[in-house]
């Protein structure tokens, strides 16, 4: 997987390129600091996936994701902050990127997240997942998990995984209609908001486990 890092520390890039150089499946392909730099570092470098800091100086590295995606950039994206402000997460989740990692994160769980990333799924830092389910009642209420068929189980674990409709029908056998009537049973009854949600709440509620090869 080749990668680029985006921070406007120096020290923090060193860091992060050398707990990097640690996985044989990851090259990172070089740095930038800001926004400029980031934006000629994508088109020249086409990496599969981009280490962006939240707060790059005076500007922001979300801003910096959506002007990406929006120039036709394709390339995962995966903030790195020091920020656990839900606000910062939220926007994040709604831009669509494939990660959100909180700096504190031992080496091993960045090289972690990025395998998960790499696969095709989202990773949510836990530190912010437990952030949001605090912030949202229904969710700590595990009378509400029991109340789920198992069927409606195996589906809530699979969003876990961030699987898409069409992924949960190929891998249980059934089809996308069907996978999208549970999905709506399943945000009915855990008093969810959306399937970002759900996702959230397998992951917190220790629903996933990730093999790592």
């Amino acid at each position: 997987m080749k990668v680029v890092i985006v921070d406007d520390h120096p020290l923090v890039r060193r860091g992060l390129a050398s707990i990097l150089s640690l996985d044989g499946s990851m090259e990172v392909l070089g740095e930038a600091t800001n926004s400029i730099e980031a934006m000629a570092l994508f088109t020249t470098a086409k990496p599969d996936l981009a280490l962006v800091d939240l707060r790059l100086a005076a500007e922001s590295g979300l801003d910096l994701i959506v002007e990406a995606m929006e120039k036709g950039i394709i390339c995962k994206f995966v903030v790195l902050t020091s920020s656990t402000d839900e606000e910062d997460f939220n926007r994040a989740k709604e831009i669509g990127v494939a990660g959100y990692i909180l700096k504190e994160a031992f080496p091993e769980e960045l090289i972690h997240a990025l395998r998960i990333i790499g696969k095709g799924r989202k990773y949510y830092d836990p530190g912010v997942l437990d952030l949001v389910m605090k912030s949202s009642e229904p969710l700590d209420d595990d009378g509400h998990f029991e109340q789920l068929t198992p069927k409606e189980k195996e589906i809530l674990i699979e969003l876990g995984k961030g699987h898409s409709n069409k992924k949960i029908s190929q891998t249980m056998y059934i089809t996308e209609y069907t996978v999208k009537k549970h999905v709506s049973q399943i945000l009915a009854k855990l008093g969810l908001a959306d399937r970002t949600h759900a996702a959230l709440y397998a992951n917190v509620k220790g629903l996933v486990t990730y093999i790592i090869h």
